[in-house]
């Protein structure tokens, strides 16, 4: 009986090893939602104004089909699984290709020395008296909570 046990263990064990990103997997319904909006008129008349041309909308199809493959075995196909995140992580890639072929600009490693120093005067100001400001000043201590003088008396 131990030995079941152990098998069961080690099964377990070596699917959680395999499929590290499965955070990655959305809800299965989400997968056919992205579907119905790729294959929509509406859908379908922005991707022809845009990129004069239908987009392929298959891939969310096959994500639904795995999404459901892997759900319906409790985690257990790998392959299902495997197949959404490789999925999902190249459109991740791709969604994010402009950010990392961008070199117009430098990142940063940190922020700026000089990231908190004082406003300018003009701009302090034209903050004077505001809402922020007085919820700033309320929130730090510095001021009292004002309450909103109302009346609840009503005239017919």
């Amino acid at each position: 009986m131990s030995a079941i046990n152990e098998n069961a263990e080690t099964k377990e064990s070596n699917n959680n090893a395999k499929l590290n990103d499965t955070w990655a997997i959305r809800p299965c319904h989400l997968y056919k939602d992205e579907y119905d909006d790729c294959n929509s008129f509406k859908a379908r008349f922005h991707q022809y104004f845009i990129f004069g041309k239908d987009a392929d909308c298959s891939q969310w199809l096959t994500d639904f089909k795995n999404c459901e493959r892997y759900q319906q075995s409790n985690g257990n196909d790998m392959e299902a699984g495997a197949a959404i995140i490789k999925s999902e992580e190249l459109r991740r890639m791709t969604r994010l290709q402009a950010h990392f072929a961008n070199d117009t600009w430098a990142k940063r490693k940190s922020p700026p020395e000089d990231w908190a120093k004082p406003l300018p005067d003009w701009l302090e100001k034209r903050n004077e008296n505001t809402y922020l400001e007085l919820k700033q000043k309320e929130l730090s201590g510095e001021a009292a909570p004002q309450e909103e003088q109302r009346s609840f008396c009503a005239i017919m």
